[in-house]
């Protein structure tokens, strides 16, 4: 799952949800620096992408783009994945969705002196353009895929990949939907 997942699936501790955040740039014994909430955030987060990397639903998902996107497939599934999130946002939180990805920007700056760089930076970027509120439109997703494409050393066409979603939206609009609440249950399960 991409950053709106990760966020939602906090559920309402803050610390949880930092954690949640950070946990792709928090390598191995770099989690001991942290608090015990931010750990389980982090822990979290590792868990949900387990549960989310090897669930046959997203498999399916991710086959469908093997071919054209190669080992970038399972990120662009995670960044269609929070587009059927934030697009139905108002099925999951009574929060309105601006509300809340403002509040998380507003928040994250309260950690900036504990938090790794490499998630101040992508933060500035988040918070300009507002990137989790955009990913509810097509075209947020196109932004947020271009600008990752960009960003990656190799080449990857992911600046191509909203065609696909375009092209395969009822099948991927699904796959999230059958998905999702196995995740949600998943994550109600793990220890907090």
């Amino acid at each position: 799952m991409n950053f709106l997942a990760h966020l939602y699936l906090s559920g309402e501790d803050e610390m949880v949800l930092v954690g949640n955040f950070i946990g792709d740039f928090v390598k191995g014994s770099q989690m001991d620096q942290y608090s015990e909430r931010i750990q389980k955030g982090i822990r979290l987060h590792r868990s949900i992408d387990h549960f989310t990397d090897n669930h046959s639903i997203v498999l399916e998902s991710k086959i469908r783009l093997r071919e054209k996107f190669r080992h970038y497939a399972p990120v662009i599934v995670d960044v269609f994945y929070d587009h059927f999130l934030a697009k139905d946002w108002s099925k999951f939180s009574e929060t309105p969705l601006k509300d809340y990805t403002e509040n998380f920007y507003n928040l994250m700056k309260g950690y900036f002196n504990i938090i790794p760089q490499g998630v101040i930076h992508i933060l500035g970027f988040m918070s300009r353009d507002n990137w989790l509120y955009q990913y509810q439109f097509i075209e947020g997703i196109d932004r947020a895929l271009t600008g990752m494409s960009r960003r990656t050393k190799f080449e990857n066409k992911m600046d191509e990949a909203s065609l696909s979603l375009r092209e395969y939206y009822e099948d991927f609009e699904k796959e999230f939907n059958q998905f999702f609440p196995e995740l949600e249950s998943h994550v109600s399960n793990f220890e907090r």
